[in-house]
């Protein structure tokens, strides 16, 4: 039953009008008060509007929902996924050296731990070029072929820790759109290209094409014999691989409590532990159950994954933002918001409640954003002058890896924390006419200029600060949306595990293929839809 907004909606109008510095101006310690830590991580949401009885109320949701009972039946293996009758476990990924977990009766853990060693072993072998090409040659590039979570997830994590890569050159092909995997083969030797196809079900169109076109890419060069020397599987579907021609020592399955968007931590993240290595692999997972322990164990007014959700339904359930901007002060993460546009939209975009019942309110929001400074100078405009307020979500390091680039990561900082500023505090008429009267712009034309550079400010913000982007550093921030997103699925009344709404889409794409082919009418298609394919057939 999903929970009631009422008197935290009542909160929040009474104290609508009052401006976010009013708070740090009634209370000298608000940032400390409004900050929380886990090894290493600072979340910062001293600038948003909430106080210290607004933030008692939304920890008493937590409470109301059941939050803590929920967090622990998931990571007890409970089937928590009801309407997919699944536990939800990526968590048991990198479970290291914590207790066996139990699903239907049966331990999990030694099954995790030996897929992580067949991965261990393959991918230190391909790096040191044990394991070579049918030509004999060692693997210079890997091609991941994947899409949705078999996808973002490890595009993003290579993307973001570039410096950590040693090994083959990673490429990553996803869109059907044939362009796609053209560009991607476009320059590479098939001879030296390890081909990754990741589909659990190895039915995916999508991903299934693209491995077509890739084989036949391969075939030219090496012939039917090289197949298995130059694809190896993310998939449980060992009958499909088979038949594809992948050596079953090549296969790397996980099991149906791993969702594709949880999923890099297991063999989905074969590709990153080929470019950085099984040792920064490891570490990548030490840094999630870093996380995971934090979310287990920490009170509610320190826990960083409930205080980052808290916050969430503070502006979208409660003051009605529709949208969140995820603004990362990292270059390397420029991935990040992508990855996170599929972590929160496809687990918390519902509509109906864990009982079938539409909901009493909207569900999750639109979640955007672009690596700062790129973002500043394209939608920060909207940001700070449009006349809908968006909560903004900043992450930024204490160093960069760059040495002797130490002052653009000054710069780098001093960006991030002036939006933030400039968002918080904004520019009063006042001070616009000021400025403008100095430049000796008089009379109505001052009038007029000066409201063009008016900011609203009162814009909240939070901020998380780290000190370097290291695959320890990157599998907390990861496990750390990935709890937020539970626990405001958990606040909802939602299941936040399945994805029924991607499915009718694809439904109907197979169906029309052979309309937009030609070789069926579109008998039963409305009219918009028969117009377009007879403008687009061939």
């Amino acid at each position: 039953m999903p929970v009631d907004f009422s008197g935290l909606k009542s909160l929040q109008t009474a104290a609508k009008d009052r401006h976010i510095l009013d708070l740090f101006a009634a209370d000298d310690a608000r940032a400390q008060s409004f900050s929380a830590t886990s090894d290493g991580l600072l979340f910062d949401y001293s600038k948003t509007n909430i106080d210290a009885d607004q933030k008692a109320a939304l920890i008493g949701l937590l409470d109301t929902a059941g939050v803590a009972g929920k967090r622990d039946a998931m990571f007890s293996g409970d089937k928590i996924n009801d309407t997919e009758g699944r536990a939800v476990l990526h968590t048991a990924l990198r479970n290291l050296d914590g207790d066996d977990i139990f699903v239907d009766g049966a331990g999990v853990m030694d099954g995790v731990r030996r897929t992580l060693a067949r991965m261990d072993d393959f991918a230190d072998r391909v790096r040191r070029g044990e394991i070579t090409s049918f030509s004999g040659a060692a693997f210079q590039d890997v091609v991941n072929i994947g899409i949705g979570g078999s996808d973002l997830g490890p595009v993003m994590a290579y993307e973001a820790l570039k410096p950590y890569i040693d090994g083959p050159r990673c490429h990553f092909v996803s869109n059907v759109d044939g362009a796609h995997i053209h560009d991607v083969l476009r320059g590479l030797n098939p001879l030296t290209t390890l081909v990754i196809v990741a589909s659990k079900t190895f039915t995916t169109i999508e991903t299934m094409t693209n491995a077509e076109t890739a084989k036949k890419w391969l075939l030219a060069s090496t012939g039917e014999e090289g197949i298995s020397h130059h694809f190896a599987a993310l998939s449980t579907a060992r009958d499909k691989t088979a038949t594809f021609g992948i050596d079953p020592d090549l296969v790397f399955g996980f099991e149906d409590w791993v969702g594709g968007r949880y999923s890099v931590w297991g063999p989905i993240g074969l590709p990153l532990m080929i470019a950085i290595g099984p040792q920064n692999f490891a570490k990548f997972l030490r840094g999630a159950q870093s996380m995971d322990v934090h979310f287990k164990t920490a009170p509610w007014d320190e826990n960083l994954p409930a205080l980052l959700a808290l916050t969430g339904i503070w502006h979208n359930q409660i003051c009605g933002h529709a949208t969140r901007a995820v603004l990362p002060y990292e270059q390397r993460l420029v991935r990040l918001p992508a990855y996170l546009q599929q972590l929160e939209m496809e687990s918390n975009g519902k509509r109906v409640s864990m009982d079938g019942e539409d909901l009493p309110f909207n569900s999750g929001p639109v979640v955007w954003g672009e690596p700062g400074t790129n973002g500043q100078h394209a939608f920060y405009q909207l940001i700070h002058q449009g006349t809908r307020v968006i909560p903004c979500e900043f992450m930024v390091a204490r160093y960069g890896h760059e040495k002797g680039l130490e002052h653009q990561h000054e710069l780098l900082v001093s960006n991030c924390l002036a939006q933030s500023e400039a968002l918080l505090r904004g520019r009063s008429l006042d001070e616009a006419r000021a400025i403008m009267s100095a430049k000796g712009v008089e009379g109505d034309e001052l009038e007029r200029q000066a409201r063009h550079r008016v900011f609203p400010g009162n814009r909240p913000t939070t901020t998380l600060a780290y000190d370097l982007l290291t695959p320890y550093v990157l599998g907390q921030i990861i496990a750390l949306y990935e709890h937020r997103v539970f626990v405001e699925g958990v606040i909802l009344g939602i299941n936040s595990f399945d994805q029924w709404g991607v499915e009718l889409g694809k439904e109907l794409a197979v169906a029309l293929q052979p309309v937009v082919a030609g070789t069926q009418d579109g008998a039963g298609k409305d009219g918009s839809t028969l117009n377009l394919v007879k403008f687009l057939q061939v």
